[in-house]
């Protein structure tokens, strides 16, 4: 009969924690790298290689994937006849074990998570509490699945309470371009089919930590009705074209997970979550002797790719104007230089507020650039941890202000804007640029220097001016109101219904 020891338990989730901060695993990158060589749209493989060179520079460097470093959450089977040598709770041993993760001096990780989520949403500063899912089962062995869910993609989750006779496809098919790229395609939809509405949602989570496995299912057919919905999904969801970060291509996912459970007559409750691509998860098992031992991929698991930015335009932010934004294309690609502001949800409330009561700005933001960003604290001699863009979208409804009364020039962020922010973006001849989701520890190789302008208290969400040199860029909407989130994908989608998609 083992005894697992809290010590143990506790160590154990730590070393997960930032285990999977920097190693992705070695299907996601094989099944990535596999999109990445029969791409056909140069925008959506030109987003797979950064993501798959941020992978291997964070696997060498031991530093996060992404600056969302997520949500921790941890699936825990706990063998019946195991014995526990603790004080702790379950939770308590959980969180623990988070806590000294996310606060380790060596690879810091970013706190996400706030309390009191509709009040005052305070930081907890070390991202606990976690969500720890139990569950009792023979043996004498405990079994943990450790996953930081970015915010992202978990934004992004669907449910329905779909009628008995009512169509799966036809629904994911619905909703998924509703979905647009904020959850930082291409990814892994897995679904969860019946039960009742919480276990749907989590039999849809828990099939998100399986092993990435379509081409073994092609090859082989389908044996279940399950295997039947992912080999149709796969095909149909990619045929939308929507592609890597949404900018059109063949690959919107790497893989479909399908899992179901018995339910009532009267139902038929469908969960419908997306992994992005920072998917991040292990597993292991304690038997008692002593901590998990967790083994890194080979570097060898991992292509070697190089960017050519040979055709992007060089944008010198601290001369930039009008005018010259007004020459750029949607969907061009453009190398950064210069003074880049930032600021998140709560830097722009903050903004809004006080142009409403009339109050000097604590920043100038004639003619800048502001990144949508929160940054990972750096190490060493880091001028910035990880600094992917997060949502554009959540700041849609800041944007005319911000445009009509700052005089802010241009924005850049993750996936797509709203039609009011697009159309706010046109009125004023202003721009919006994406970088890549995933990508956020190459990103930050592009700046030089950090220092907070404003609102430090905000912590990650403060505003921050980054000295940036070749920063790269796609415009993804221009003065002129053309998004690339529309074209691209339209074009692909039309594209796709003409040519064979043979993926070896």
């Amino acid at each position: 009969m083992a005894t697992i020891r809290q010590d143990d338990f506790i160590q154990s989730v730590a070393d997960a924690f930032q285990f999977i901060s920097y190693y992705h695993p070695a299907d996601y990158i094989r099944a990535l790298h596999e999109a990445y060589r029969h791409e056909q749209s140069p925008a959506a493989k030109d987003a797979m290689a950064q993501i798959l060179i941020n992978s291997r520079m964070s696997a060498e460097g031991h530093r996060p994937v992404c600056q969302d470093t997520g949500i921790a959450i941890a699936f825990v089977r706990v063998g019946m006849d195991a014995r526990w040598d603790a004080k702790l709770t379950l939770q308590q041993m959980v969180d623990e074990g988070v806590r000294r993760a996310y606060t380790d001096p060596d690879n810091p990780l970013r706190a996400s998570v706030l309390a009191d989520p509709d009040g005052k949403r305070t930081n907890t500063k070390d991202n606990t509490p976690a969500v720890v899912h139990v569950e009792l089962v023979s043996g004498d062995t405990v079994e943990v699945i450790v996953a930081a869910k970015g915010g992202g993609s978990e934004n992004k989750s669907k449910f329905a309470m779909l009628l008995p006779n009512d169509n799966i496809v036809d629904w994911v098919l619905s909703v998924v371009p509703t979905m647009g790229a904020d959850w930082c395609p291409p990814g892994i939809l897995s679904l969860g089919i019946g039960g009742s509405p919480e276990k749907a949602m989590l039999i849809a989570k828990w099939g998100m930590m399986e092993p990435i496995d379509f081409h073994e299912l092609r090859a082989r057919g389908p044996t279940s009705r399950a295997e039947e919905l992912r080999l149709e999904l796969f095909e149909k969801v990619n045929a939308l074209g929507i592609g890597a970060q949404g900018l059109g291509g063949l690959s919107t996912v790497l893989d479909v997970k399908v899992n179901d459970y018995p339910t009532h007559a009267a139902s038929k409750p469908v969960a419908l979550l997306p992994n992005c691509a920072a998917t991040r998860h292990v597993h292991f098992v304690l038997d008692g002797s002593g901590p998990a031992h967790l083994i890194p991929p080979s570097l060898d698991d991992w292509p070697t790719l190089t960017l050519d930015f040979s055709t992007s335009r060089r944008v010198n932010l601290d001369t930039v104007t009008r005018a010259d934004v007004a020459t750029w294309k949607a969907g061009e690609r453009l190398l950064l230089t210069g003074k880049l502001l930032t600021g998140r949800d709560a830097a722009h409330k903050r903004l809004t507020e006080m142009m409403a009561r009339g109050e000097t700005l604590p920043v100038s933001f004639t003619n800048r650039f502001i990144y949508y960003v929160g940054p990972v604290d750096p190490v060493r001699d880091e001028a910035v941890g990880p600094a992917g863009p997060t949502t554009s979208s959540r700041m849609d409804k800041f944007t005319e202000a911000m445009l009509a009364k700052t005089g802010l020039l241009g924005m850049v962020g993750k996936s797509e804007r709203g039609a009011a922010a697009t159309a706010a973006i046109k009125r004023h001849g202003a721009v919006y640029c994406i970088a890549v989701g995933g990508a956020a520890y190459l990103l930050s190789k592009s700046i030089r220097s950090s220092r907070v302008l404003a609102f430090a208290e905000l912590g990650m969400e403060a505003i921050y001016e980054f000295d940036v040199r070749d920063m790269p860029v796609t415009v993804a909407v221009n003065a002129g109101g053309t998004s690339v989130h529309k074209t691209g994908p339209a074009e692909w989608r039309a594209r796709i219904g003409k040519i064979p998609v043979v993926i070896a």
